[in-house]
C-alpha cells in the first residue's frame, strides 16, 4: 500500500468523473447524477463537478457514442473525490494498458488526501494504479476473480456491495454504484444531505455495503408484499425490542423460513437490518433535533445510552455525541471510519 501522510481527508465538495474508452455510459451517468446535478433550490450542496478525460478524446462508450470532456488530467489535482466508472468486457479482455498519467493522478490525489471511488470495474484502474494494494475491495461479482489474479495484493470481497477502505471506496454492479455515492454523501455530510439525494433520484437512501451483492430478489421487499408489509411496519416500530421469533410470527412464517426469506429477500439478516436502521434514524435525530442521547436511545430502540453508544461507534466509528458535534445542522466534519 502507497504510504499516506498523515493529513486531515478532504472535504467532499470538488468531483471529477475520469472517463476512458471504453466506460460503461449507465455508470458513468450514475456518477452524473449524484454529484452533477446542481439541487440547491432544495437546500442540497452543489458540488463543483466535472468530466475528465483520462485519454486523448474522443472517448468511446458502449453503444458507439462518444465523448469529448473539456477538462484534462490537470483537473484531478484539485478534486476532493475522483470517481472511476466501469470498464466495458472488451477493455478488460484486450488488458490494453491504462494511461500511466492517469496512475500517477490517482495516486497523487490519494497521497494528497483526496479519495477515489470506483463503480464495477472501475476498480480494475484503481488496481493498475497500486491503489487497492492491502486494501478491502470489491467489484461486480462476475469479475472479482479476476481482478483478485491481476492484483494479488488486493483484499476482493466478491459478496458485498461496496467497501470503504478509506481513502478507497469500491462497489459492485449499477446499483450498488449509487449505494456507494450515497454512503459517501452521508458520511462527509450526513443522512439530510444524503437522503435529500436520494429522494430526488427516487432510490432508497440507505444500503449498508455489507449486503450481499447476489440475492434471489435484488430489489427488495418481495412482489408478494408479505416482508414489504413487515419492512415497513418495523419502520415505524424502531422504538419496541423485537425478536426474530415475533417477526416471524407477524409474517405468519416459521422462525427458520422466515430468516432465509429475509436474507434472500434483503440481503441481510433480520438483527443486521434492523441495527442499520436504527443506526440510520439515530444518526437522523442526532442531526435534527435537540433530543438527549437517552432518549435518542429509547426512540430508536437501543434501550439506553450505553448501547447506543457500542452500536454507533461499531458501526460509525464514533460516539453519538461526536457525530452531532460534525453534522447537526448540516455541516461537514472530519471523515467517519464505517464498518
Amino acid at each position: 500500500m502507497p504510504c499516506l501522510p498523515d493529513i486531515l481527508p478532504i472535504v467532499l465538495q470538488n468531483v471529477a468523473v475520469v472517463v476512458i474508452s471504453g466506460f460503461q455510459p449507465f455508470e458513468f451517468g450514475t456518477i452524473c447524477e449524484v454529484f452533477g446535478v446542481d439541487r440547491a433550490d432544495d437546500g442540497l450542496p452543489s458540488y463543483d463537478f466535472a468530466v475528465v478525460a483520462g485519454e486523448p478524446p474522443p472517448l468511446r462508450a458502449r453503444g458507439e457514442f462518444t465523448l469529448q470532456p473539456s477538462h484534462g488530467l490537470e483537473r484531478l489535482e484539485e478534486a476532493d473525490l475522483i470517481a472511476l466508472p466501469a470498464l466495458d468486457d472488451e477493455r478488460l479482455r484486450m488488458a490494453e494498458p491504462f494511461p500511466p498519467d492517469l496512475l500517477a493522478a490517482l495516486r497523487r490525489a490519494v497521497a494528497r488526501g483526496a479519495r477515489v471511488l470506483s463503480i464495477c470495474t472501475g476498480a480494475f484502474i484503481l488496481g493498475e494504479a497500486g491503489l487497492l494494494d492491502g486494501r478491502r475491495c470489491t467489484t461486480h461479482w462476475r469479475n472479482a476473480a479476476e481482478l483478485a489474479r491481476r492484483y494479488p495484493e488486493a483484499k476482493v470481497d466478491p459478496d458485498v456491495l461496496y467497501v470503504d477502505d478509506d481513502p478507497v471506496i469500491t462497489s459492485a454492479g449499477t446499483g450498488a454504484g449509487v449505494d456507494a455515492c450515497l454512503y459517501l454523501v452521508r458520511k462527509e455530510q450526513g443522512s439530510r444531505v444524503a437522503n435529500g439525494i436520494a429522494r430526488r433520484m427516487v432510490v432508497p437512501p440507505h444500503r449498508d455495503g455489507g449486503q450481499a451483492q447476489y440475492i434471489d430478489q435484488p430489489v427488495p421487499p418481495s412482489c408478494d408484499g408479505s416482508l414489504r408489509d413487515l419492512l415497513e411496519w418495523l419502520q415505524a416500530h424502531l422504538d419496541q425490542p423485537l425478536s426474530v421469533r415475533q417477526l416471524a410470527a407477524r409474517a405468519n412464517m416459521s422462525e427458520r423460513t422466515f430468516a432465509r426469506r429475509f436474507v434472500q429477500d434483503t440481503g441481510t439478516t433480520p438483527q443486521r437490518w434492523l441495527i442499520g436502521q436504527r443506526i440510520l434514524l439515530a444518526q437522523h435525530l442526532l442531526e435534527e433535533s435537540d433530543e438527549t442521547i437517552d432518549a435518542i436511545a429509547d426512540k430508536t430502540g437501543f434501550g439506553n445510552a450505553t448501547a447506543l453508544r457500542h452500536h454507533f461507534r461499531a458501526w460509525r466509528g464514533t460516539t453519538p455525541n461526536a457525530y452531532r458535534r460534525m453534522f447537526a445542522g448540516g455541516g461537514t466534519g472530519p471523515a467517519l471510519t464505517d464498518r
